[in-house]
């Protein structure tokens, strides 16, 4: 047998000893992609500002992410990797290169048949997501064009996702966790070829979503991963993983159907409300991505592995891991976000046609994302917790519970901005996001608690102690340095990126000075074995 070829439980042994550096591969090339986010949305901010054609252009992106996110990174991603990584660590290389080969088969053959249908169906679905936009037929003709360019990126970015949790599983976090960079270089790129024009971003969507896919290729090529694909709808294989996708697409859809209901009903508070809220909403994703999804997703292929060979010690030590990894970085970051997010929005988009009054908006609802921060952090780590035991129903319950509070609370909302106008209601749906998050990650945390299958490790207390000590040391600096928004907005561009900067390097030495003055090293951040 060669290296790929030999079962056991060898590679679970090593996975814990490394989860610090595939959590900081994945954080690294996560990082690169959200600062050319940053370089992005600062493009899309000063080249179309917040106005209804940069409106149209993020319903139409925002309807194959909710796909992305309810599919490609929810259902199937969740579904398919504990399988896979159960093959690739109880048999040998074939089994899992033939279960590559049904699996990619039938997914193309599912999602080309998907894309026609969304493509032939844009108007239906730009009502469905922004029905405010009935009354401006120009605005939704136009939603409805860009669409039918955006679209297809659901299913590269589909057969995208099935590669990277492919690579993943063999320890190759580096490719899958670039892949991002493509679609922020190609967006960026079209600043340079039509710089007024809306159209070319839904070019520039529809070109990443195959470059991505594409540059998945040679790294499944090196490992012996890229048979010709074959449909198998009923093979047993796929028949398990659409088994263990559904309850999961179920809960995946409630959280979408939550953003749905949410970017629909910002569609009737105005030109700006949907910009606004997006734009606050990649800020928020910034520490997101590279600290939390980065942590999910380094856990979950040795969960699966620790799962796959009964290490249930291990298992609840991985996820110790995880929390308290999130727990240092993410508690600072939603601090630092609650008490910067004018700065930050002044410095970032407030150029060009993003004006004073979009910064306001746009902070306002910063405050409400920052507020959930730790709560959407929370579910990254504690999701895989069940996913990993193929337990995907108890997920399901709890997300529809936390829908059902967080939407009470937009429609709630939405109810009062029409009996009686709100000066900034979009704020109210951010919120609603935020309150969902939390009460979702609260009942995930107390079933894996109750269960036994998470059993918190010795010296928590301490530890959450100092990491809190350490904030308020932050929250102080920041606080005293930041000074009004009014203050931000009087700058130019170049004082305010470099008062910015100061800001938050005086910050993290504040915290990380006080973390090393109360005695916290980084070997107390290390995977233990249980």
């Amino acid at each position: 047998m060669s290296e790929l070829e030999t079962p056991g439980p060898g590679p679970v042994a090593k996975s814990a000893a490394s989860l610090g550096r595939s959590t900081s591969i994945v954080g690294a090339m996560t990082l690169l992609s959200r600062v050319l986010g940053f370089v992005r949305e600062i493009m899309l901010a000063t080249a179309f500002g917040a106005g209804a054609a940069m409106d149209a252009f993020l319903v139409a992106l925002q309807i194959p992410n909710f796909g992305r996110r309810m599919f490609a990174e929810g259902a199937f991603s969740q579904a398919f990797v504990p399988v896979f990584t159960e093959t690739k660590t109880t048999q040998n290389h074939a089994a899992a290169r033939d279960l590559v080969a049904v699996v990619g088969g039938t997914l193309g053959g599912v999602l080309s048949l998907i894309t026609l249908i969304g493509c032939l169906a844009a108007p239906v679905l730009v009502w469905l997501f922004a029905s405010g936009f009935a009354a401006e037929p120009v605005k939704q003709a136009l939603a409805g064009e860009l669409l039918r360019w955006t679209f297809p990126y659901l299913m590269f970015i589909s057969l995208t996702s099935m590669a990277g949790g492919v690579l993943n599983a063999y320890g190759r976090f580096a490719v899958p966790a670039f892949t991002p960079v493509i679609l922020n270089l190609c967006l960026i790129g079209s600043a340079f070829v039509d710089g007024g024009s809306v159209q070319v971003l839904a070019y520039a969507v529809f070109l990443a979503g195959v470059l991505q896919f594409a540059f998945q290729l040679p790294s499944l090529w090196k490992l012996r991963l890229l048979p010709r694909p074959r449909w198998g709808w009923r093979d047993g294989r796929v028949r398990h993983i659409v088994e263990l996708m559904v309850p999961v697409l179920i809960g995946s859809s409630i959280a979408q159907v939550s953003l749905l209901i949410n970017s629909n009903l910002s569609t009737h508070f105005g030109d700006g409300s949907v910009s606004w809220l997006y734009y606050a909403n990649r800020l928020m994703e910034f520490p997101l991505g590279i600290f939390s999804i980065a942590v999910g997703t380094a856990i979950l292929p040795t969960l699966s592995a620790q799962h796959a060979v009964a290490q249930g010690r291990q298992f609840s030590s991985t996820l110790d891991w995880g929390l308290r990894t999130i727990l240092i970085i993410g508690l600072p970051a939603a601090a630092g976000m609650l008490l910067l997010a004018g700065p930050l929005v002044a410095s970032i988009y407030g150029h060009g046609r993003f004006g004073a009054e979009d910064v306001r908006m746009t902070t306002y609802a910063l405050w409400a994302y920052g507020a959930g921060f730790m709560g959407f952090s929370l579910i990254k780590v504690l999701v895989p917790g069940f996913y990993a035991r193929q337990e995907t129903r108890l997920p399901v319950r709890f997300a529809i519970i936390a829908l059902i509070v967080g939407m009470a609370f937009s429609l709630g909302v939405f109810l009062l901005d029409n009996v009686r106008p709100l000066p900034a209601a979009h704020v109210g749906l951010a919120i609603s996001t935020t309150l969902t998050a939390w009460v979702n990650a609260g009942l995930l945390y107390r079933r894996l608690r109750r269960d036994g299958i998470y059993t918190p490790g010795a010296g928590w207390l301490g530890f959450a102690l100092r990491i809190a000590a350490a904030t308020a040391a932050m929250a102080a600096v920041v606080w005293y340095f930041a000074g009004p928004i009014e203050l931000w907005l009087s700058l130019d561009a170049a004082h305010r990126g470099l008062r910015l900067l100061l800001v938050i390097v005086a910050a993290m030495l504040a915290y990380f000075g006080v973390l090393i003055a109360l005695g916290l090293r980084p070997r107390d951040l290390r995977p233990r074995r249980g």
